[in-house]
C-alpha cells in the first residue's frame, strides 16, 4: 500500500485527541511497555542497525554521522532507561497554576495542555525515534517521525516496538507515525500540512534545519548548530579546566554539545596552553590558533575568521587568547550559536557574572559542556535543543511539548 503523508497526518490529529485524554497511569504504562520491548527486541534492532551501518560505510557517510547512527546493546539499554525515566516524571498535562481571584469574583488560572501533533524531521540518530515518541506520548501528543534514509532499517525496527506497546494498551496506532519512505517529496508534503500538524522540530545538520525553517508552513523549533565555547578565566583551577576541556572536546566529537572554541585569558595563557597542547597532541586534535596562542600549541595552524563560527563535529578546535573577561564575553556574543557556553573559574562572582551575561540556552560554570543534554539535565531525554527562544529554549523535555490554556471558574458572575 502506498504511504500517504496527508492521510497519516489527518489520522494523527484524530489520535492526538485520544492521547490528550489519557491519564498519567495509562501513558506511563505505554512507556513501560516500550522500554521492555526495546530490551527484548535488542537482537532484531541490532540486525536492522547493521544494515544501515553497512550502507553508510559503502556510501562514504562521514564518521560523525556513522557514530550517531550506531546502536549497541548498551545504547539500547540506555534508550530504554531514558523511556523509564520519562515515565517516572510528573505528568505535565493538566497542571493548574497561577489561580487568582479577580475583582469581578471570577477565579482565573492556567492549565497545561498538549500541543497536538508534533512532527520530527531528523537525520541519522535512531535513538531520536524512541526519545521523541516517548516525550510526545508523555505530554499527550501524537507524533510523526520522519527519519533519514541512512537510518531507515533501524527506525522501522524501533517503530515495531512502539506499535506493539500501543496495541497492548489499546492506544490508537496513529498516535506514533514512523514514516516508512524517506523520499524527500514526502518530507516536503509534511511541511505544508498546517491543518493537521502543530509543530515541526528538525534535528540534524545545519542545511536540513535551514531548509525546514525556510520552507515549512508549520511553526518550527530551530537548532542550527552547536558552536560551544569554553572560557578559561585567569582565576581558573588549571587542572580542572584541562579535565573539562578533555571531556568537552574529546569524549564524543559528533555531539552538538562538544566544545568547538577555547578562549583563554592572556594572564594564564603561558601556563595553560602548553597543558592544552599536550592534551591535543595525545588526542590527535587539529588546532586552529590565533596569533597570540599559536606559539604555545604544537602543530597548530593559523585560525581564520571562519573558524570562530565553525561547528567541526570532529577532533578539531579553534583557540583564541583574549585580553580579559569582557573580551571573552564579546567573542561569545559575536560567534555564539546560542547552544552552550562554559567558564572555568574559582572566582564565584566571576562565575555568576558569566551566567548572568551570557544568554545561550545552557550556561555553565566549572562543568563539562557534555552535560548539556536532556537526560543529564533531568528531562529523561530530549526531543531536541532549541536555540530559538520561542516557545522553548535549550533541551526540550515533555513539558516543552505542552502549552497553556486559560481556565475561568465562576459562580454566575456577569461582566458589568
Amino acid at each position: 500500500m502506498t504511504f500517504s503523508m496527508t492521510d497519516a497526518a489527518r489520522k494523527a490529529q484524530i489520535a492526538s485527541r485520544q492521547m490528550a485524554r489519557l491519564s498519567a497511569t495509562q501513558k506511563n504504562a505505554v512507556l513501560a511497555s516500550i522500554a521492555d520491548t526495546l530490551v527484548s527486541q535488542t537482537e532484531s534492532i541490532l540486525v536492522a542497525n547493521k544494515l544501515d551501518l553497512d550502507a553508510a560505510q559503502e556510501s562514504g557517510l562521514d564518521a560523525a554521522m556513522q557514530d550517531r547512527l550506531r546502536l549497541t546493546p548498551a545504547s539500547i539499554i540506555d534508550i530504554a532507561n531514558a523511556v523509564r525515566e520519562i515515565a517516572a516524571q510528573q505528568d505535565p498535562v493538566g497542571e493548574i497554576t497561577k489561580i487568582q481571584r479577580r475583582p469581578s469574583g471570577i477565579e482565573v488560572g492556567k492549565m497545561r495542555i498538549p500541543l497536538g501533533v508534533i512532527a520530527m524531521i531528523y537525520e541519522s540518530r535512531p535513538n531520536v525515534t524512541i526519545d521523541a515518541a516517548a516525550l510526545c506520548l508523555k505530554a499527550g501528543n501524537a507524533v510523526i517521525l520522519r527519519g533519514g534514509k541512512e537510518a531507515i532499517h533501524s527506525n522501522l525496527a524501533l517503530a515495531k516496538c512502539i506499535e506493539s506497546a500501543l496495541a497492548e494498551h489499546k492506544v490508537s496506532p496513529d498516535a506514533v507515525v514512523v514514516v516508512p519512505d524517506p523520499d524527500r517529496a514526502i518530507m516536503n508534503e509534511l511541511m505544508t500540512l498546517s491543518q493537521y500538524v502543530d509543530l515541526i522540530i528538525p534535528r540534524g545538520g545545519e542545511s536540513l534545519i535551514r531548509f525546514v525553517s525556510e520552507n515549512s508552513q508549520v511553526p518550527v523549533i530551530q537548532h542550527f548548530k552547536g558552536v560551544c565555547h569554553f572560557y578559561v578565566d585567569d582565576a581558573a583551577d588549571l587542572n580542572k579546566a584541562l579535565a573539562l576541556l578533555d571531556n568537552g572536546k574529546v569524549q564524543r566529537v559528533s555531539a552538538c554539545n562538544s566544545l568547538e572554541t577555547l578562549l583563554v585569558h592572556k594572564d594564564i595563557a603561558a601556563a595553560f596552553l602548553p597543558m592544552a597542547s599536550e592534551l591535543f597532541k595525545q588526542a590527535k586534535v587539529k588546532v586552529h590558533a590565533c596569533e597570540q596562542s599559536i606559539g604555545y600549541l604544537e602543530n597548530a595552524e593559523p585560525a581564520t575568521e571562519a573558524d570562530w563560527d565553525a561547528e567541526y563535529l570532529a577532533l578539531e578546535i579553534a583557540v583564541r587568547v583574549v585580553e580579559d573577561f569582557d573580551a571573552a564575553i564579546a567573542h561569545i556574543d559575536a560567534h555564539s550559536s546560542s547552544h552552550t557556553e562554559v567558564i572555568a573559574t574559582q572566582d564565584y562572582s566571576r562565575a555568576q557574572q558569566f551566567i548572568r551575561c551570557v544568554n545561550s540556552a545552557v550556561v555553565m560554570a566549572n562543568a563539562s559542556s557534555r552535560f548539556s543534554d536532556g537526560g543529564e539535565l533531568g528531562l529523561g531525554a530530549e526531543i531536541g535543543i532549541s536555540t530559538s527562544k520561542l516557545h522553548a529554549y535549550g533541551p526540550m523535555g515533555a513539558e516543552s511539548l505542552t502549552t497553556e490554556k486559560f481556565i475561568v471558574l465562576g459562580d454566575g458572575e456577569t461582566r458589568a
